[in-house]
């Protein structure tokens, strides 16, 4: 033991003198605790954390121990304890503070994720769009040269050119529309005006202003309710839900096939469903139906009228809506096509 009169240099050999057994005693106790680190790496922070804390503790202990030749004097005794104690406050705080670094790297993990997956949407956004936009734009072009230019002069044609200009005009300006919902709900800056909408209302409404599409391409839509339900929502978002996934039905229906809307009242929730016959949907795509601009690997030809034709945004904008709605939409394969299912909160009375 290093007394209090030794001088510095004596202090020094004392030194010297112990480390040795010191190190023999608390090197195998460090190993064991770099072994356990590498035990638990696929465990938890705060199990790390504390193996950190309690490794050189132990350490420290074992060496003194060894030093003192396990002789339990008052000294010893007195060291033990401050160890001891030293443990109890240490540990306890490894663990709070491995929880809270464990939390924040997960939160910090999942907002890189979102972020990247949100980088990896606009950019498909950005193609499809791009896509989508040349190829009406073109068409348009080319019969506006060709009437300016008098290949086109029997009136016939001239007529069949102009609705063909009309229907890529509307197709971009619903697709101009849809850009504008889409990034409006994205960016967190849409205002909905919360009021009880009878939803009846809004199916009836939105099913009758798809009718003229479903009668052309001779497609039955029923509607069925086995309850009323009153939601609190915003009237004009809540027919853009609707209209979105009825013209999605629609439009994947085959002629002679049928669309079904039900309403009903699921506990505290209204439940929409929509029902179509488009022969189900693949097991590998069914989990990115909602995925902005995803219109699945069959390819879809626009007609001329551009009135079931879309840029892959419908079910991305109705997902967002209804979300905003504190609501929760689904997809399941049902009978000869899929089913769209629809939860909303009821209006409190």
């Amino acid at each position: 033991m290093i007394g209090t009169g030794e001088t510095t240099w004596e202090m020094v050999l004392h030194v010297l003198h112990i480390l040795p057994f010191a190190m023999l005693f608390a090197l195998p106790v460090a190993a064991l605790g770099g072994l356990t680190l590498y035990l638990v790496r696929h465990r938890s922070l705060a199990t790390t954390m504390t193996t950190l804390v309690l490794t050189p503790v132990a350490a420290l202990l074992v060496g003194i121990l060894g030093i003192s030749g396990f002789m339990f004097t008052e000294a010893l005794t007195t060291e033990l304890l401050v160890c001891l104690l030293v443990a109890l406050v240490t540990v306890p705080a490894a663990i709070v503070f491995g929880r809270g670094v464990a939390r924040r790297s997960v939160w910090e993990r999942e907002a890189r994720d979102r972020e990247r997956a949100a980088e990896s949407s606009r950019r498909e956004l950005v193609a499809w769009i791009s896509h989508d936009l040349r190829s009406p734009l073109a068409g348009i072009q080319a019969m506006a040269e060709a009437l300016a230019d008098g290949v086109v002069c029997e009136r016939s044609e001239v007529a069949d050119y102009a609705q063909r200009i009309s229907g890529e005009t509307t197709r971009l300006s619903g697709m101009v529309g849809d850009l504008f919902e889409l990034s409006r709900i994205t960016a967190g800056t849409l205002e909905l005006t919360m009021s009880a909408v009878p939803l009846r209302d809004v199916v009836s409404d939105a099913v009758a202003a798809q009718s003229p599409v479903a009668q052309r391409k001779q497609v039955q839509v029923l509607e069925n309710a086995s309850a009323w339900p009153v939601v609190s929502g915003s009237d004009p978002e809540l027919a853009r839900i609707v209209r979105n996934l009825v013209s999605n039905a629609i439009r994947h229906t085959p002629p002679d096939g049928t669309v079904a809307v039900q309403l009903g009242i699921d506990g505290d929730q209204a439940l929409l469903a929509v029902d179509d016959s488009c022969g189900g949907i693949p097991d590998d795509e069914i989990s990115r139906v909602f995925d902005v601009a995803f219109r699945g690997t069959q390819a879809r030809t626009p007609d001329r009228t551009g009135t079931t034709s879309g840029g892959g945004l419908g079910l991305a904008i109705a997902k967002g809506l209804v979300e905003a709605h504190r609501g929760h939409i689904g997809v399941q394969n049902h009978g000869p096509g899929c089913r769209f299912e629809v939860r909303l909160p009821l209006a409190v009375s």
